[in-house]
């Protein structure tokens, strides 16, 4: 029996723990999976919205392009209920990493099967108080660089086509405008809040994108082959 007032061993090497490890890890990336779907699916439902409105606003000329504009303002609230998902989904992902790198890669580069004693890491600090790993703000703007921006390029492409060139081109500035109008709200207003709309998206995801950047955590970057190797050998 070890005396409980000496130090604890540095590893843990015995069946048990690495069979329990190996359940765990087979858990966290089932979690990971099942809100990878998640997120595909808000992004299905914006891009079928995407569709129906393209369908309702270029059936005829007399087509209003109001669908258009109504699916951008719902896109953008798929893009935030896909940022709420998306940080459940990194908590799942992040664990399953940190496990592979931690344990996983010592063993596949025949340091064998054990369990570096974990004394208040990224890991077990995880486990023992559960955090979302990134900001709202910054989920919002990593799904908006890598779907949702697409989605509104496409979307403001189609509303230009829409109103300057279906039909026939708008030969005029006046009919351009004309046609942008939207019952009681005229087109250069129309035009001038799409515009601050795109816009603001554009700054937005810029700034996330610095801020990502300027993240220089241990854990920020977990993904970065040469992180995980120096995680991995310090047995964090």
């Amino acid at each position: 029996m070890m005396d409980p007032d000496q130090d604890p061993p540095e590893a843990i090497c015995g069946g048990p723990e690495v069979g329990a490890l190996a359940h765990l890890y087979r858990a966290e990336v089932y979690r990971s999976t099942i809100w990878r779907q998640r997120l595909d699916m808000t992004t299905n439902w914006a891009v079928v919205s995407t569709g129906i409105a393209f369908s309702v606003s270029f059936a005829n000329e007399q087509a209003s392009p109001l669908p258009i504009v109504l699916v951008g303002l719902l896109s953008a609230m798929f893009l935030i209920l896909e940022a709420r998902r998306y940080r459940y989904f990194y908590v799942w992902k992040f664990r399953a990493r940190m496990i592979e790198i931690t344990n996983y890669v010592p063993i596949l580069r025949g340091k064998g099967a054990q369990i570096p004693l974990d004394k208040g890491t990224a890991l077990s600090d995880d486990y023992l108080r559960p955090r979302h790993r990134i900001s709202t703000m910054r989920a919002i703007g990593r799904r908006l660089r890598r779907n949702y921006g697409w989605l509104f390029a496409i979307q403001g492409a189609a509303y230009y086509a829409k109103i300057g060139m279906h039909p026939t081109d708008a030969s005029t500035w006046g009919e351009f405008l004309y046609r942008a109008h939207i019952g009681p709200i005229p087109g250069w207003l129309a035009l001038s809040s799409g515009i601050v709309f795109h816009f603001s998206w554009m700054v937005f995801a810029f700034y996330t994108w610095r801020l990502e950047k300027a993240d220089k955590r241990i854990t920020a970057d977990y993904l970065d082959p040469e992180l995980a190797s120096g995680v991995a050998e310090d047995g964090a």
